[in-house]
């Protein structure tokens, strides 16, 4: 369990080095349903960590993601000059559109993260993963200590190739952009490294759309470019939107994959009730969302005007910034017991969670991000029985964000492969 830090100072100052997300997320909720925070940078901001506030809020009509119409800082220029986590606000997509904007932008996208069509996907992720277990163990044995990193080669490439297929992203620029979207998940940058990021990520969309507009094919990109071409899309949207859809299919599941495989390592019994079916593995999948968002902290969203009648007693006023703090929300005592901070599988409450968020905004890539999970646990336990951590959990680095929650390394051993299924 974490411990909250011997923080007084308010606003509370995230860290951006994300040491302990845990611990500023039970200090933040010690201080009420929202507390005033300092983000990276020094940008002030309220951070929301009651479930039922961040309901309400998701869902209030009078609530914008438009940093563009309704963040005040930013519209009267009083940011930072050089605020390296700027390009989270400055992005032109359905992740930070509103009303009828909104609207347009999710269109093209919608059919494509239907159940039907997400459903669809199955087998294909079956195979996937099978191919990436084959890797695995391929790398265990290689290596002359017989540790492997299962982030690298496991929990960050199976959502990596189901997203990149499903955009339809060229092998060749494939490094490119993976290194881009882990370094702008990262918030202890400085300017310069951060406008070089930004800088590396224009020219690799470029490359892109020009390829697939040569080239296209019945992929995301390819659709995603036919809507601008029809003037659905600007160029702007065009290029914001398949940053956002790289970066929300790829890390989010990277870090839930992570963690349900470090909890269920570091909680055998746990393990055993899933292996033995006596807890199913979509459980696994919904408690792990609830005790590690895979998304601690989400920018940003802003009250249109004064929001006067909140239940809480709170007023937000007109042109705040309000970040989410999913960690937080996932292990609220008043919804999950006294004991929120344990993983249980078997837990009554496992689904009662945002980590994909609420309202006009919940994740598009919520199911495809579920099916992600039920499929590739059950086969990397099946296929590594006698998996283990090679090094003592609280070795385990966090990655250096206050958006990503997940591991830099999970060293592992793979002990007993019990071969591919039948």
């Amino acid at each position: 369990m974490s411990s909250a830090p011997a923080q007084t100072r308010c606003p509370y100052p995230l860290d951006g080095n994300a040491t302990d997300i845990h611990g500023e997320a039970a200090a933040l909720r010690a201080s009420g349903p929202a507390a005033r925070v300092e983000l990276p940078g020094g940008v002030p901001a309220w951070a929301v960590t009651d479930p039922h506030l961040i309901r309400r809020l998701l869902a209030h009509p009078r609530i914008s993601k438009d940093a563009h119409r309704h963040w005040l800082a930013y519209l009267n220029g009083n940011l930072p000059v050089g605020w390296p986590l700027q390009m989270w606000v400055e992005s032109r997509s359905v992740q930070t559109a509103e009303g009828a904007e909104h609207g347009r932008l999710r269109r093209p996208l919608a059919p494509v993260f239907s159940a039907r069509r997400v459903r669809g996907l199955a087998p294909r992720i079956e195979e996937i993963t099978e191919a990436l277990l084959d890797d695995l163990g391929e790398a265990a044995a290689a290596a002359p200590d017989g540790v492997v990193d299962l982030r690298a080669y496991f929990a960050g490439r199976l959502p990596w190739a189901v997203v990149t297929t499903l955009l339809g992203l060229p092998e060749a620029l494939h490094d490119g952009f993976r290194a881009v979207t882990d370094a702008a998940f990262a918030t202890n940058l400085d300017h310069e490294r951060a406008t070089a990021i930004m800088a590396e990520d224009v020219r690799l969309l470029e490359d892109l759309i020009a390829i697939k507009t040569e080239h296209p094919r019945d992929d995301l990109v390819s659709a995603l470019i036919t809507a601008h071409r029809e003037g659905l899309y600007s160029e702007r949207e065009l290029a914001d939107s398949i940053q956002m859809l790289i970066g929300a299919g790829y890390g989010t599941t990277a870090s839930m994959l992570d963690h349900a495989v470090v909890n269920l390592l570091t909680h055998p019994d746990q393990l055993d009730m899933a292996r033995s079916g006596q807890v199913p593995w979509d459980q696994v999948v919904e408690e792990t969302l609830r005790h590690q968002a895979p998304v601690a902290n989400f920018f940003m969203r802003f009250p249109t005007e004064d929001l006067y009648d909140e239940p809480t007693g709170l007023t937000f006023r007109q042109g705040d910034a309000i970040v989410i703090n999913y960690a937080a929300a996932g292990r609220n005592a008043t919804v999950h017991g006294d004991d929120a901070d344990l993983f249980d599988i078997a837990r009554s409450t496992t689904g009662e969670h945002v980590a994909f968020g609420h309202g006009r905004h919940y994740c598009l890539g919520a199911e495809l991000a579920r099916l992600e999970g039920r499929i590739a646990l059950p086969a990397l336990f099946a296929r590594h029985p006698g998996l283990e951590l090679a090094v003592e959990p609280d070795r385990l680095a966090p990655l250096p964000s206050i958006i990503s929650n997940g591991h830099q390394e999970i060293p592992v051993r793979l002990g007993e492969n019990a071969g591919r299924p039948a």
